[in-house]
């Protein structure tokens, strides 16, 4: 096992210790998410009673198959308790982040608008001074005109390319594209956000902004918890 690996299996068993019984559990997507969802499992058989909403159908087979109650999505009346969720980048300080590598930003900020305590887990790579440069943000576009729709996104300064996973363009749980737009490191991401939002075609962005409550992020030395 690699040195992340370790890395983020320390983080995300750490997360999940800090689920209580009865809480409403919001489950993310990805490889470090799918190791959160293995300690949730183990915790339900030695006891825990919680019930869970899904970012992706990955998400909600994994939890299904390991015996967790899942709901289809979030409740109407209620926030969910928690969620952990991995990250793509996150910036030092404000913990904003670029999700969606894993094609599943909207439910995840679907689910994340709806939480009262969002934790993100991740190793320490994932670290960074300002978002972007090495990380694209994934932004999720309507299948229709989406062409045009990058063409709007790159007059923002980007190089949009739609994704595609072998050969083929990659189609969300919702229907939709998703577009990966590189750029330089972003100085205001919270501006970048407003901006990719108000493109027409645009569904949902992968910056998350000011929703992140704490961020436990593994490394060789331990783990070490960041609070915004």
């Amino acid at each position: 096992m690699s040195g992340a690996e370790d890395q983020k299996r320390i983080a995300a068993l750490a997360a999940v210790e800090l689920v209580k019984p009865g809480q409403l559990v919001g489950l993310g997507t990805g490889s470090t998410a799918e190791i959160a969802i293995d300690g949730l499992i183990e915790r339900t058989r030695a006891g825990l009673r919680i019930v869970c909403v899904p970012t992706s159908e990955r998400s909600a087979s994994r939890a299904r198959a390991g015996g967790l109650t899942v709901l289809d999505e979030p409740p109407a009346d209620g926030m969910i308790d928690i969620t952990i969720d991995g990250a793509d980048q996150i910036e030092r300080g404000t913990l904003n982040l670029i999700k969606g590598l894993g094609g599943a930003l909207l439910w995840e900020k679907i689910v994340a608008a709806s939480t009262r305590t969002l934790v993100i887990i991740a190793d320490d790579s994932k670290l960074v001074t300002r978002l972007g440069g090495a990380v694209p943000v994934p932004v999720e576009v309507v299948r229709f005109g989406w062409e045009s729709t990058a063409s709007r996104l790159a007059a923002l300064g980007c190089r949009p390319v739609v994704r595609r996973t072998d050969g083929a363009i990659f189609v969300t749980d919702s229907g939709n594209l998703i577009v990966d737009c590189h750029f330089d490191p972003i100085a205001d991401a919270a501006d970048l956000e407003v901006r990719l939002s108000n493109v027409v075609g645009v569904v949902e962005t992968g910056l998350f902004i000011d929703l992140t409550s704490k961020a436990v992020v593994g490394s060789d030395a331990g783990v070490r918890i960041y609070h915004r």
